[in-house]
């Protein structure tokens, strides 16, 4: 999958390049209308939008006129994720000068056509980040009876193609179908005749006729000069953990993890840039190159960061895509979501090896060096080049939630994301960072979470769950997970943060101790997700959440220098005057 960097402004200095009076791409533009420009590839083209119109509408109308779907469009406006599509260009504050930047997230599968040399030929269709040597793996399945890809050679346009190279590599102009060739190669042994070598060169069976042995002199092949062996490539790449505590004892899924990961790029295997997402994310793949073991995030390339590959603009004030984050410290988030998804057998030890709750997969932070990240100034192998970032184990998945209605889901496998990402104040969960997997043993739907570089923020404006608006939100909470929210103690999951190196912001502290402390009332009193939820999320961009009011109305309450207990104190009073108020499965009310 390729990005479409694009860039979208009201008008400027540059319109008076056009008529006072004229018909854009999308439409008329009238006197109370904003024309604003969409450049996508070079090319920019006129467009004109209502300030009552929603951010849903202008990307439909990107979808009619351009083809990007939109559930592939990711607007940003100075360095804020425009992420509520029932908002109003009005409200998000949209005005003369505003430049917005389109991620725009094109189709994975790229279509093949393969033709044997002896005349057989079939199609089928494969992921742009996989390999050649992917690819011949498939077509070995494909063709199984009359292809045989061991010491077979796979030709596109004349070149012939190494396993390590990318299929979205050879597309050549975007093309829809890439056309290639299955040719037989050569198997050469060399064996002594008297003072000379006689290379032997055996055509393989292709069932085609003049297969066959043919013997030549080695001077002949060489032209008389030397064969040189190649030597072995020197190790250009590094690997390690970020160890920040001395008596941190990795555990056993932690040291696969890094040790496939570093197989991988051991055996020439290199990270494979993610189309995903708005910062940059690398597939690491193990050392058959045959599927990927990990997903390596550097924090320097995070969105607006300073090596950014997506092309969005740098943060003035540090501030990241949503309120209350920091630009480069999503890894840290992403740990931190693994390290405090207790498991359901009790709190997580030092060690962290037992699986979590919601299923967060391993995550470490680790320093890695390879010339395929982002590097603007250019590559060299040293110190300065190492990045720092979250590895994460890769997990085999049958795609993510936007691929399927959510009545499907399991009631428990909803509810254990609601309990993560409302006690983590998660900004960013959408159906489709939610994976989708199957249990080996009765098939039945696992609802795996990714992606929680925007949880724990420094204040809840952002917070928004997708799952909110899925059924199984209003059923109750089984007595299994309740008993797990009882057991929930923020001030030890923040000596945890601390012992594994993050020693959390005040502000971020807050945020986790008064969203815990908002599940476990929510859990007390019977309260579904949706309850809870709702409590958490603005309903629309403008009105304050109610925890938000409730923060605000505590800090009113107290005197300048109040201890934080005591500030909490008269948050938790409030809370359970608004909790009152509420009936289990009943909509969050001002208070």
């Amino acid at each position: 999958m390729s990005i479409a960097s694009v860039a979208l402004s009201p008008v400027l200095e540059e319109s008076r390049y056009f008529p006072t009076s004229f018909t854009s791409l999308y439409g008329p533009c009238s006197r109370e209308s904003i024309l604003i420009y969409l450049a996508v590839g070079g090319s920019v083209v006129p467009m004109c939008v209502m300030e009552s119109d929603s951010i849903a509408l202008v990307k439909l109308r990107i979808q009619n006129h351009q083809g990007f779907f939109v559930k592939k469009q990711k607007l940003v406006c100075e360095g804020r994720e425009l992420a509520r599509n029932n908002t109003s260009v009005r409200d998000y504050g949209l005005s003369d000068g505003i430049v917005l930047h389109l991620v725009v997230k094109l189709s994975d599968l790229q279509a093949i056509t393969v033709r044997t040399a002896c005349g057989k030929e079939f199609e089928f269709q494969v992921e742009r980040n996989r390999n050649v040597g992917y690819v011949k793996q498939q077509i070995a399945k494909k063709g199984k009876g009359f292809v045989d890809l061991k010491d077979q050679e796979l030709l596109c346009d004349g070149e012939e193609l190494e396993d390590q190279r990318l299929i979205n590599d050879i597309c050549k102009n975007n093309d829809a179908v890439i056309h290639l060739l299955v040719r037989k190669s050569a198997k050469v042994r060399v064996k002594p005749v008297e003072k000379d070598l006689v290379v032997s060169i055996e055509a393989l069976n292709l069932k085609e006729e003049g297969a066959g042995v043919r013997e030549h002199q080695w001077g002949a092949l060489s032209g008389g000069r030397p064969v040189i062996e190649r030597m072995p490539l020197q190790r250009d790449f590094l690997l390690e953990p970020l160890i920040v505590n001395a008596k941190i004892e990795l555990p056993i899924v932690i040291k696969d993890l890094i040790n496939s990961t570093f197989d991988g790029l051991m055996s020439g295997n290199e990270p494979i840039q993610s189309s995903e997402g708005s910062g940059g994310a690398y597939f690491m793949q193990d050392s058959s190159a045959q599927k990927y073991v990990s997903v390596f995030k550097p924090i320097d390339e995070e969105p607006m960061a300073v090596n950014n590959p997506r092309g969005l603009p740098l943060s003035l004030d540090g501030e990241g895509l949503k309120k209350g984050t920091r630009v480069g410290e999503g890894a840290l988030r992403e740990v931190a979501a693994y390290i405090l998804d207790h498991p359901r057998s009790g709190r997580r030890s030092y060690c962290y090896a037992e699986k979590g709750f919601a299923g967060v997969p391993p995550t470490v932070m680790v320093k890695c060096l390879h010339r395929v990240f982002n590097h603007p100034d250019g590559f060299e192998c040293s110190a300065k080049n190492v990045k720092i970032g979250s590895l994460q184990m890769f997990v085999k998945n049958n795609g993510s939630c936007e691929d399927m209605g959510p009545r499907a889901f399991p009631v428990d496998e909803v509810h254990k994301i609601s309990v993560l990402d409302i006690r983590l104040a998660n900004a960013d969960r959408h159906a489709g960072n939610i994976l989708i997997s199957k249990d080996h043993e009765d098939g039945q739907i696992v609802l795996i979470p990714i992606d929680h570089g925007y949880c724990l923020p420094e204040n809840f404006e952002d917070c928004t769950f997708d799952w909110l608006y899925w059924p199984q939100a209003k059923e109750p909470y089984s007595r299994d997970t309740i008993d797990y929210i009882k057991s929930m103690d923020a001030e030890q999951d923040i000596e945890l943060l601390k012992f594994h190196g993050w020693y959390i912001p005040p502000e971020c502290a807050r945020t986790l101790r008064i969203s815990t402390m908002l599940l476990k009332k929510g859990a007390e009193r019977g309260l579904t997700p949706f309850a809870i939820g709702s409590i958490m999320c603005r309903e629309t961009l403008k009105k304050e959440s109610v925890i938000e009011q409730i923060v605000q109305e505590a800090s009113e309450a107290v005197l300048p220098g109040t201890s934080e207990a005591a500030f909490l104190e008269s948050v938790s009073l409030i809370m359970d005057r608004c909790l009152d108020k509420l009936s289990p499965y009943g909509q969050a009310v001002n208070i």
